[in-house]
Order: C-alpha cells, then sequence, then structure tokens
C-alpha cells in the first residue's frame, strides 16, 4: 500500500440525512462535509455505522452514501472510512469492493450479532474475509459490544492478527472498558495500531491511556469543543481539558435522561447546524418536540471555556 497520513484527532460518526418520506436526502451531504470542515473542524468521517443507521439502510443505499462522501468530500477531508459491516458474509464483501473502488480511505466492521463468533478464531476469520477483499484498503475492527453482544476482547484479538489481516490498521473501540484500551495500546508498542474511541463522554479517559483519536456522533455538532480539548489534553492543560469533558458530558447526561438515540442525534445535529437530517428509519421514531425543546435550552445553556 501507499504512504498515507495517520488516522488521529476526530472522526464524525455521520448521520444519514433523510427525506420526510424516509428516503436518503444525498444532496445535503454537499452541505453537511462543509459544515463539518469549516463550523467543526473535523476533517475525518465514518460512514454508515450505528449513528448513520447502517443497518437499517439497503446496500445500494449504503454504497451511495459512500460514494456521495467520497465525492462531496474529495479535497476537503482527510480520511472516509466506510463501515461495511453486516449480519452476512456476501454483504459485507460486496461493500468492502465497492469501498475499494471508490478510494474509501479504509473500511470498518462490526461483529455479526445473530448468529455470533464466540471466540477470537471465529472472529477473526469473518473480519479476513472481508479485508481480503479489499486487499489495499486500511481495515479497522469495529468493536461495540453493547451493541452486538460479542464480547472477545480487544487486547485478546490483537494477537497474530497482522498475520492474519495484513491490512489491519486499529479498532474502532466503542466500550467502556479502558482496562481493555489500555492493553491494546499498552501491546502497540511500535504505534503501527490506531485506536479510536467510541465512547464520547469518557474520550479524556482514553486519551489518558493513549488512545490516538475519537470516533463519534457529537464531534457533528460538538466537534469545536472537543477539538479544543484535544488541544488543552496536548498542552498539557488537564485542568481546562476536564472543563471541556465535563460541560459534554453535562450536555450527554442531561439527553440521556430524556431518551438519547439516533432519532435524537439528528434532531440535535438540525438545530445545532441548520442542515435537515430528517426522520430516522424504523423501528426508530423521530424526537419529541418536548425533547427538541429541552435539549436545545440545555446546550444553549452550557458557556464553553475560550481555550486560550
Amino acid at each position: 500500500m501507499s504512504p498515507r497520513k495517520k488516522l488521529k484527532g476526530l472522526v464524525a460518526a455521520t448521520i444519514t440525512p433523510m427525506t420526510p418520506d424516509g428516503k436518503i436526502n444525498l444532496p445535503v451531504i454537499r452541505q453537511y462535509v462543509d459544515y463539518l470542515v469549516n463550523e467543526q473542524n473535523v476533517k475525518n468521517v465514518f460512514v454508515n455505522g450505528t449513528t448513520g443507521e447502517g443497518l437499517s439502510l439497503s446496500i445500494q443505499e449504503r454504497k451511495q452514501l459512500a460514494e456521495e462522501w467520497m465525492c462531496q468530500g474529495k479535497g476537503k477531508l482527510d480520511h472516509v472510512i466506510i463501515h461495511v459491516g453486516a449480519l452476512n458474509l456476501p454483504e459485507c464483501q460486496e461493500m468492502a469492493r465497492h469501498a475499494a473502488a471508490i478510494g474509501a480511505g479504509g473500511i470498518a466492521v462490526i461483529a455479526p450479532f445473530f448468529f455470533k463468533p464466540t471466540n477470537k478464531d471465529e472472529l477473526i476469520a469473518f473480519l479476513q474475509k472481508v479485508a481480503s477483499e479489499a486487499p489495499e484498503v486500511p481495515f479497522y475492527y469495529y468493536h461495540i459490544p453493547p451493541l452486538t453482544g460479542v464480547k472477545i476482547r480487544v487486547e485478546e484479538l490483537l494477537d497474530g492478527i497482522k498475520a492474519q489481516i495484513p491490512t489491519f490498521q486499529g479498532v474502532k473501540f466503542s466500550d467502556t472498558d479502558l482496562l481493555d484500551l489500555a492493553q491494546c495500546i499498552n501491546k502497540n508498542e511500535t504505534g503501527e495500531f490506531e485506536f479510536l474511541y467510541g465512547v464520547d463522554e469518557q474520550l479524556l479517559g482514553a486519551l489518558a491511556v493513549g488512545a490516538s483519536g475519537a470516533v463519534g456522533s457529537t464531534y457533528n455538532y460538538l466537534g469545536r469543543q472537543t477539538n479544543l480539548m484535544l488541544q488543552a489534553f496536548a498542552k498539557p492543560d488537564f485542568a481546562l481539558a476536564q472543563k471541556y469533558q465535563f460541560l459534554t458530558g453535562e450536555f450527554l447526561n442531561f439527553v440521556i435522561k430524556l431518551g438519547f438515540g439516533v432519532a435524537q442525534t439528528k434532531a440535535v445535529m438540525t438545530f445545532v447546524s441548520g442542515i435537515p437530517m430528517g426522520p430516522p428509519r424504523l423501528p426508530l421514531v423521530d424526537a419529541s418536540s418536548e425533547f427538541i425543546t429541552k435539549a436545545k435550552a440545555k446546550l444553549d445553556s452550557i458557556v464553553w471555556p475560550t481555550g486560550d
């Protein structure tokens, strides 16, 4: 593979914009890209993941979204990672080939979660069959046991994985087990792998144990503030970094108590950015007007540090 720019910093887990009648709304992706880059200072995206309702979309829809993000992001985004995970191997392989064909900066795969792999060898065998369909594309394992129920520790998974998956680049680590993450980073002495943390409200803790970046939904609308947290952490100004993390947590704690998921994320992104994200796809249902009113009031009430 040709040399690539290391993926670090913030990666927005992109939302899939939809029209009121539930079709994907491709024309707004251009505005979405410009908003992320210009307003949030976020230049990496993770497309068709959990926040993007990837597993609620058809294969054709997922391909169309991947193509549009690649097209609109050209010359503007640093990395476009396409999630190609599905419940069956042939669909994963088809989407991996497609991602390679359109020039994606990386592909990621979630563990199948109906018929689940029960051990490391089964999981790696599945991942290898997908990765091999895109032999020039960096490959990421998308670890999210709260949703998949696949609790194979990533530390265990790493042993010998490069020999079986030569394109293995790292992990989107969406779990609260910082011990597992820390052990992974401890093993990554050469720094060849990237560990991107996926629990936004705990990012500072993950940075402290060595996470190289983060993938999350809040970076769509709190990317600017979170970038300031990263800068504070790097200085280091830990007290300032804490302030940003605590305020992000204050907002998320508030909305989680109201009921917070993909539908509500779409609503927040819509009122913050002004870009219509539309409704979610069933079985998810639209955020209530009460949620929108309360969430907006809460976000507006937060006074962020200047970062100076």
